[in-house]
């Protein structure tokens, strides 16, 4: 068997969780709830930016609500993502920038933010069983979201 044979089943996983992601980012950009949701196990624990802290599994109708609150699309950007397949599991992290227009609001909306992402092949195909987005915030005692971070600028102040 040549070692070329050997990595092929890795370079497919890889594709195919990368498939998985963009559909998940071009579902917020035509603001697809169902497609926002088809990728996640169905008690997959969420640790999203909403509250309450945590969620089981996602809702297509808290997606619909959270969707007409912008008045544009609503585009994700990766950046510096690693992804890590071991078998059955895959675990990626990276960051992701959120930006459109939100209703009532005369300027766009865009910020990034901490990702971390943890996938389980199952009959279906491969799907998001954990995901974990966070936004830093200011330790000045002013509790403020650290909006201002980007990927090369997230060691500011280390």
């Amino acid at each position: 068997m040549s070692s070329a044979t050997l990595h092929v089943p890795a370079l497919t996983d890889e594709v195919q969780i990368l498939d998985l992601i963009h559909s998940l980012h071009q579902a917020h950009h035509d603001r697809n709830a169902s497609g926002i949701a088809a990728p996640y196990a169905p008690h997959a624990a969420i640790y999203d930016l909403e509250p309450p802290l945590s969620h089981d599994g996602i809702s297509v109708a808290r997606k619909e609500a959270w969707l007409a609150t912008w008045s544009s699309r609503v585009d994700l950007e990766p950046a510096n993502f690693k992804l890590t397949i071991d078998g059955d599991h895959a675990f990626g992290h990276g960051f992701l920038r959120l930006s459109g227009t939100k209703k009532g609001v005369d300027h766009p909306v865009s910020f990034w933010m901490r990702q971390t992402i943890f996938f389980e092949r199952s009959p279906e195909g491969w799907r998001i069983v954990h995901e974990h987005q966070s936004v830093p915030f200011h330790m000045d005692g002013s509790l403020r979201p650290a909006f201002d971070l980007e990927p090369g600028n997230w060691r500011k102040n280390a």
